[in-house]
C-alpha cells in the first residue's frame, strides 16, 4: 500500500448552539491519502482493493486511538476517490474487510459502522457519518465530523478515513418519541456510557 499523507484531527466540542455541552465530546478523524491502483482503468475486478481495508482499518483506528482519551462510543468511515477513480473503489477499501480491525480495536461494536462514498478533487471534505457502536438506535450519537485533507484527493488517490468519538452530539434532546429536556437526554447519556 503506497500512503502518501497521514492526517489526524481532532475536535473537542465543549458548547453548542449558544449553551454548554452536557459533557464535552471529542470526535477524531484519522485520514489517509493512498495511490488508488486502478485508478483511470476500467475493471470489474476489485479484489486489489479489498485488502487494503484491513490495513487501513487497523492503522487509522490505532491513530484515532492515540487522539481519544475516553472510551469509544460511536464511530464511522469514509472515502473520497479521486476523479480518475471510481466509487466502488472506496466501496471495496470500506465494506468487505474494513469493520473487523476496526471492531478489535476499540473492544466491539455490535452496531453496522456508518460509512459515506463519494468522487472528489483536490480539497474536497467529506462528512463522515457517527453512530453509536453497539446501538444504531442511539439517537443521541448520530452525528458526522467533516474532513478534508489539504492537497488531496489527486486525481489517482483515494483519502480514506476512520472517525471515532467518545460522545455523541454536545446537547442532545431529541428521542424516537421526540424533543427530550436536556436533563433527560443527560439521563439517557449516563445510562448509554
Amino acid at each position: 500500500m503506497d500512503i502518501r499523507r497521514l492526517l489526524l484531527v481532532k475536535d473537542v466540542v465543549y458548547a453548542e448552539g449558544g449553551l454548554p455541552s452536557v459533557v464535552p465530546v471529542t470526535r477524531v478523524a484519522a485520514c489517509a491519502v493512498i495511490a488508488n491502483p486502478l485508478a483511470g482503468r476500467a475493471v470489474d475486478d476489485l479484489g486489489e482493493l479489498i485488502p487494503l481495508g484491513a490495513e487501513l482499518g487497523e492503522l487509522l483506528t490505532r491513530e484515532a486511538l492515540s487522539m481519544l482519551e475516553k472510551q469509544v462510543m460511536s464511530y464511522g468511515k469514509a472515502a473520497i476517490v479521486g476523479v480518475s477513480g471510481d466509487i466502488e473503489h472506496a466501496a471495496a477499501i470500506l465494506h468487505p474487510r474494513m469493520g473487523k480491525p476496526i471492531r478489535d480495536a476499540i473492544g466491539g461494536g455490535q452496531a453496522i459502522i456508518p460509512s459515506n462514498v463519494k468522487i472528489g478533487s483536490v480539497g474536497a471534505g467529506i462528512d463522515v457519518p457517527l453512530g453509536h457502536k453497539d446501538d444504531v438506535w442511539s439517537f443521541d450519537q448520530i452525528d458526522t465530523i467533516t474532513v478534508m485533507v489539504p492537497n488531496a484527493p489527486r486525481p489517482d488517490e483515494i483519502v480514506v478515513v476512520v472517525a471515532l468519538a467518545d460522545g455523541g452530539r454536545p446537547r442532545p434532546r431529541v428521542s424516537k418519541a421526540g424533543a427530550v429536556p436536556p436533563a433527560a437526554a443527560v439521563g439517557d447519556r449516563a445510562r448509554i456510557t
